[in-house]
Parts: structure tokens; C-alpha cells; sequence
């Protein structure tokens, strides 16, 4: 191993602190059920991120739990993969039970538990206000291994009994912050009064108050405490841009205008399927453009990225299977062909780590119908994606 993967990974167990400190940096390693593994890797992840290397396996062996960890690092799929591990699939009551803070979240996270879970036959429910109550008892009285929701819908379905309390296992409260200050707090009482006293506990959150820390006293049963002391992915740095291509057909015309602007540094272009980065690898090669691409699909992954690491190909198109390995430190723009479809995929893609300080530059490419896409990634990050200018070669 080098020196400098040396001093990375240990910069990496930096990061953390709290009362566990057991790292575990591949999910095959972390004892989980067979079809529950098939799921990670077939969602795209290969290795897990920080919080995942130690979050997931505390989580699956039943312990109470409190992470903290910023968004874009993998959070959402921590808590999944630990609550996951622990289902009975052959009884169809629901054993775990998500909270979030807002609909958009809820239903985010319900998409996360359903690809993780598709080999397993997970069932899930995201049970969230702006929706019939009707259709929510209809869903749960058929039957749901695990219920995503927010808070008021929850209770509402909890205090009706039509979520089978007895049954539930394992209660985490996502962005916990938020829930247990503010308006939440009260709700968020009520829920855990209406829970088993023996139900294990995790909560997830991008920070934790002193007063939050001190209210999980109350519910919880000698939590391990997975803390971080300062970011791990950063969009520090990192100016953003995204340029209307009117509808699908446009992104190549755009594409092919910026290729001089690529080819003077490294750049790694990202869609959303490996069809797409073959379909775009090869009209690009028929126009006599350099590039190289690389996707799940393929035999000799290492040897592409080797050379791109080395610089031997300075042009990249690829998928979010790797937007995890590829050391962004080199690159200095990443363009998104595709937005990602998962938010949190985002800062997979353009970020980096905040301590080295290099700076970069992120194109999005989006249609007239994902205007509101480029607001939602804008709020979700609280960062500035401006519209691309003309110049856009002097930012590189």
C-alpha cells in the first residue's frame, strides 16, 4: 500500500469519534443476509463509505445507535442496510419503522429501502400526510415489512393500531435533529410511547445538538455514538453550473461544443445507465472524439480507471457505480449528462474532500422539464448552481 493511501485512510478514521471505532471497509465482510448483499451491489455501491464502514454492522446486531453524518455520504443506505439485515420476510408485520421530517424525504428513503430490498421481497410503505388515510389502512392491513413516513401520518396510523405495534423492531429517526427540536418534538414523544419498550433505537442526522443528545436519554438503551468531527465531502470549492439543452436531443450538440473545453483537463461525464455511456461513448468515437468509458457491465474496469488515473485518457463517461472510486481529487470537471436521480448521489459525483482545497467545476445538463430538479439539488445542498456562461473555459 502506498504512503499516501496510508495516510488517507488514516485521515479517514480521523474523521470519527464516538464509542465505536470498529471499521469494516467492504460490505462482504459485514455478515449481511445473502440477497440483502445482492442488493447493495446491484443498487451501485462497491465500497462502503465512512459512515457505512461503521454504522451498518452496530445497526444489524441490534445496538441502539446515533450517527451523525452530513448528507451525500451515504446515510440513508447505512440506516437501510442495518434495518434490512434484521427482517423476518416471512412474517409480513411491519418490524421497523423510518421517520423523516418531511414527505419528499419519506418517499426518497421508501425508494432506497425497496431497491435494497428487491431481492429479499421487501415490502415497504411510505405512510405520509397530503395522501388518503384510507389507502394508507388498505396498504398496511395487507401487510408491510417496514414503514417509512412522517411524523403526524405515523402517529396517526400507530394510535389507530393499524401499524401492528408488537411487531416493531427497530425505530430510526432520520435527520433527528430536525425531528426532536421544532415542531416535531412532541410527536416524536407520542410515537415512542406508543412503541415496545424493548424496540432498538437509531438516529441518523447531519448534526447533533447538546439538546438532542440529551433527549436520546430518555429512549435509548446505552447507545454506541458514531460521530463526526468535520465533513468528509465537500462542495466547497466546487463551482456549479447547469445549462438548458431544451430536450434530450440537445445534450450532445451541447456536449460536443464543450469537448475542447474537456480535453484541456480531466473531466468525468456521468448518465444514468450503462446503456447511456455506451450509446454516448460511441457517438463521440464516430465524431473522432478521444474518450473512454467504463460501467458495471465491464471486464476491465481497474485497467480503464488506471489509465485515467494515470492520465493516459482524459475524458471519462461513466455511471454512479463509480462515481465512489474514481479519486475526484484529479478531476477538475465533472459534467452530469444525466442529473442523478438519487440526490444524495450528487455530491458522490462532484465532491470532494475538503481538506486538500482543490477546486473544480460541475456542469449539469438539464431539459426544459428539470428546471425544478437544479432548485431541489440547490436547496438540499444549500449551494449556488448558477447558469453557464459563456466563458466557461476560464473557471477551468
Amino acid at each position: 500500500m502506498s504512503q499516501s493511501k496510508t495516510q488517507e485512510d488514516q485521515l479517514m478514521k480521523n474523521e470519527f469519534e464516538g464509542t465505536y471505532d470498529k471499521v469494516v471497509d467492504s460490505f462482504d465482510n459485514m455478515d449481511l443476509p445473502k440477497d440483502l448483499l445482492r442488493g447493495v451491489y446491484s443498487y451501485g455501491f462497491e465500497k462502503p463509505s465512512a459512515i457505512q464502514q461503521r454504522a451498518i454492522i452496530p445497526l444489524a446486531k441490534g445496538l441502539d445507535i446515533i450517527a451523525q453524518a452530513q448528507s451525500g455520504t451515504g446515510k440513508t443506505a447505512t440506516f437501510t442496510i442495518g434495518t434490512l439485515s434484521q427482517i423476518n420476510v416471512a412474517n409480513v408485520k411491519c418490524q421497523a419503522l423510518i421517520v423523516a421530517p418531511t414527505r419528499e424525504l419519506a418517499q426518497q428513503i421508501e425508494k432506497v429501502v425497496n431497491s435494497l430490498g428487491e431481492f429479499l421481497g421487501i415490502k415497504c410503505y411510505a405512510c405520509v400526510g397530503g395522501t388518503k388515510v384510507i389507502d394508507d389502512i388498505t396498504a398496511l392491513q395487507n401487510g408491510v415489512h417496514v414503514v417509512v413516513g412522517t411524523p403526524g401520518r405515523v402517529y396517526d396510523m400507530l394510535s389507530r393500531s393499524v401499524i401492528t405495534r408488537d411487531s416493531i423492531k427497530i425505530f430510526v429517526l432520520d435527520e433527528a435533529d430536525e425531528m426532536l427540536s421544532r415542531g416535531f418534538k412532541d410527536q416524536i414523544y407520542e410515537i415512542f410511547r406508543l412503541l415496545p419498550s424493548t424496540v432498538q433505537v437509531g438516529l441518523f442526522s447531519a448534526t447533533m445538538t447538546d439538546e438532542t443528545l440529551g433527549i436520546t436519554s430518555k429512549f435509548m438503551k446505552s447507545p454506541v455514538s458514531i460521530l463526526v468531527k468535520k465533513d468528509e465531502l465537500t462542495l466547497e470549492g466546487i463551482r456549479q453550473f447547469y445549462v438548458n439543452v431544451g430536450n434530450e436531443q440537445g445534450k450532445f450538440e451541447v456536449l460536443t461544443d464543450l469537448y475542447g473545453t474537456l480535453s484541456i483537463t480531466q473531466s468525468v461525464i456521468f448518465c444514468n445507465t450503462r446503456r447511456k455511456v455506451d450509446w454516448l461513448t460511441n457517438k463521440l468515437v464516430e465524431q473522432q472524439f478521444t474518450v473512454s468509458s467504463t460501467h458495471g457491465d465491464q471486464k476491465d474496469r481497474e485497467g480503464i480507471l488506471a489509465a485515467f488515473r494515470s492520465g493516459a485518457t482524459r475524458v471519462l463517461i461513466t455511471t454512479d457505480l463509480l462515481a465512489r472510486g474514481i479519486d475526484v481529487q484529479q478531476v477538475s470537471l465533472v459534467i452530469n449528462f444525466d442529473l442523478p436521480t438519487n440526490l444524495e448521489n450528487y455530491i458522490h459525483r462532484i465532491g470532494r474532500s475538503g481538506r486538500f482545497g482543490r477546486k473544480g467545476v460541475a456542469i449539469n445538463f438539464i431539459t426544459d422539464s428539470e428546471r425544478g430538479n437544479i432548485d431541489d439539488l440547490s436547496r438540499h445542498y444549500n449551494t449556488y448552481i448558477q447558469e453557464m456562461p459563456q466563458n466557461i473555459s476560464e473557471y477551468l
